[in-house]
């Protein structure tokens, strides 16, 4: 939940709470677990929600037919701008009983591998916060660090070493060339080279230069 931006946790008659190993096994997000809050039933836990959103990945005679979370989600957040949505899971052994799923308005699945399309709770969870999260676009991948892109001049200097390093080492003929200094040209055009690159490159070249001397 905290990876993704959530922090509130309601409880239906949990059988132990608090519990020192829920405690150490919510690595780093003890935070969200001290505050949760704890309810006798259900219903009290959905009492001020303005929607209540149901899982379970079994098939059901319901009067609600399921939704695929993804296309529920856009459905989702907009109903948080008339107040509280609750995210309601079963237990991790038998899951949510249709009662409690009829007390959802709606009965959201997590398609999965019809062979094997079981999830435990954890990863149910997280599978949901995240997909929501996604929706209301909450996080940004982290940016990349700007590198210094090679001037022209620093790419020019590079074939000018590159060409003599290859007629030092009588690896091209300064009388015929052919094509090499085009076809390295059209090699690297196809990269964006870095600053740093092209001194690594020219570095190296020095370095072969010397050992041959």
């Amino acid at each position: 939940m905290k990876a993704m931006g959530f922090g509130e946790l309601r409880l239906v008659a949990p059988r132990h709470f608090p519990d020192p190993d829920a405690t150490a096994m919510s690595a780093g997000a003890a935070d969200v677990l001290s505050k949760a809050r704890v309810f006798d039933t259900l219903e009290a836990a959905l009492a001020d929600c303005a929607l209540a959103v149901g899982f379970s990945a079994r098939e059901r005679e319901l009067s609600h037919a399921p939704q695929v979370l993804r296309e529920a989600a856009p459905l989702i957040l907009e109903a948080t701008h008339e107040g509280q949505v609750a995210l309601v899971f079963g237990n991790e052994t038998s899951g949510l009983s249709n009662e409690e799923l009829a007390r959802c308005q709606r009965f959201v699945v997590i398609p999965s591998n019809p062979a094997y399309g079981s999830l435990n709770l954890a990863a149910a969870v997280q599978v949901a916060c995240y997909e929501l999260s996604v929706a209301a676009r909450a996080f940004a991948a982290p940016a990349a660090r700007e590198r210094g892109a090679a001037s022209v001049a620093d790419i020019e200097g590079l074939f000018a070493h590159l060409e003599a390093a290859a007629v030092e080492s009588g690896f091209l003929d300064p009388d015929k060339p052919g094509r090499f200094m085009e076809r390295m040209r059209r090699l690297f055009a196809r990269v964006r080279l870095e600053r740093q690159e092209v001194k690594l490159l020219r570095g190296l070249l020095a370095a072969l230069e010397k050992k041959r001397r």
